[in-house]
């Protein structure tokens, strides 16, 4: 077979174009909405609608608490228990995320400034830990079945109803304000919600309660959950954190910079998700054979992410002709925070290199480390240096994590081939 004919069959370039396509269309159609939102709330509101939503994202993962992670990995090695993770997903959601609504509301009084209104506040807190975490489940509910096709599709539809969201704000709201925003924000997330439910109903199964599973997995839900927090806990925390102790303009500033560095690391992202159930399949063998997957797929993401990062510093100075000249510091902003790309790359696929192996907790414990780190370093910067030392906490934040999961799988390897070693020394006794 040629080299040619193996690459169109390839299922993970089949799924890692899928989910390009759909996560690149969803891109473009989020540059719509970022063309429209940022410049229809001016840089203040628009600092304000990231520092909460921001806020929600750390909480967001313990909305489902780790039901995503746990139907990839359970249902990629066995499509037969879908109806009972889906069913137990469903039910995590709402309980959790109701929970999580309340939760935010009394973390929002210390970690958000007062000048934000509560009623933004409410319906972020019930779009982002409710509804919209329906949708993320269920994207992954497709991705468990190498569907990524339903997955990008589910994105870009996602997207579209965003949009329309954003011209009703333009249309009906000549005075836009973030609250204003949130409504549309709330109703997009509403009618994503209920097209997930009933396509997946339809497609892969109805929902069926194994309330005896919940129990039994709730640690393992747990790590994902936490691991899912620190996560953003390091991307995004210190979006938050510049609304409360900077400025709300420059929260927006540092906000629309780090949007484009998520734009710039699509096509690396489209592969992790195309190749997320493969880790689970090769962990089954062992860390040193979902790590040796990890490494065949680093070094062409990492020679993009140099590109990516090239071109995020010297296409800058474009920005304030697309944002308006309000936004000229997020030239600034971007060319500090272009080597992201590249950091992001270097500890992304080892972590899934952890999950996969089953080796969850460890993975959680080095993000929970930098996560507090992040947020340390954010409590010292930030007041000084304002949005400029946001970005050096992103910059060190990544780095140390890269280390310390390289660190983690290089140990746990090293152990497992000492255990492998012993087996025949112990059969010949």
């Amino acid at each position: 077979m040629s080299y040619w004919t193996r690459l169109r069959e390839s299922v993970l370039l089949r799924n890692t174009a899928w989910m390009f396509c759909g996560q690149g269309i969803g891109q473009l159609l989020r540059a719509v909405y970022f063309l429209i939102v940022p410049r229809a709330l001016g840089a203040e509101q628009y600092g304000a609608f990231v520092g909460v939503t921001s806020l929600a994202a750390i909480l967001a993962p313990f909305a489902s608490w780790g039901a995503g992670g746990l139907i990839v990995k359970n249902v990629s090695r066995n499509k037969k228990v879908f109806d009972e993770y889906w069913g137990n997903s469903l039910l995590l959601s709402v309980v959790s995320g109701s929970i999580l609504i309340g939760i935010m509301l009394g973390v929002a009084q210390f970690a958000l400034s007062d000048r934000i209104p509560w009623a933004l506040i409410w319906l972020v807190a019930i779009s982002d830990l409710l509804f919209s975490k329906i949708l993320d489940v269920g994207t992954q509910a497709f991705q468990a079945f190498d569907l990524l096709a339903a997955t990008a599709k589910l994105n870009v539809l996602g997207n579209l109803i965003r949009i329309l969201g954003a011209v009703v704000l333009v249309v009906f709201f000549h005075h836009a304000d973030a609250t204003s925003w949130a409504w549309c924000y709330l109703f997009a997330s509403v009618a994503m919600a209920a097209i997930t439910v009933t396509w997946i109903n339809r497609v892969l199964g109805q929902p069926v309660l194994a309330l005896w599973r919940i129990k039994s997995e709730l640690l393992e839900g747990g790590y994902f959950s936490v691991s899912m927090s620190s996560q953003t806990v390091y991307n995004d925390i210190d979006k938050t954190m510049l609304v409360r102790l900077s400025s709300l303009d420059s929260a927006g500033i540092y906000a629309a910079a780090y949007r484009l560095v998520e734009v710039a690391f699509l096509p690396i992202r489209s592969l992790l998700w195309a190749a997320y159930p493969n880790f689970f399949r090769h962990g089954s063998n062992g860390i040193g054979a979902s790590s040796s997957y990890a490494k065949k797929l680093i070094p062409k993401a990492a020679l993009y992410s140099l590109l990516a990062a090239a071109a995020l510093f010297f296409g800058a100075p474009i920005i304030p002709y697309l944002l308006g000249h309000e936004y000229a510091r997020t030239v600034i902003a971007l060319r500090w925070l272009a080597p992201l790309p590249l950091l992001k790359t270097l500890h992304y696929f080892v972590a899934d290199s952890l999950t996969g192996a089953g080796e969850q907790g460890i993975r959680t414990g080095v993000q929970v480390g930098i996560a507090v780190l992040n947020i340390l370093l954010n409590l010292w910067l930030i007041p000084a240096y304002s949005w400029r030392g946001a970005a050096w906490s992103s910059l060190a934040s990544d780095g140390l994590l890269a280390i310390g999961l390289w660190t983690a799988v290089s140990i746990l390897r090293r152990q497992e081939s000492s255990r492998q070693q012993l087996v025949p020394t112990e059969n010949l006794a």
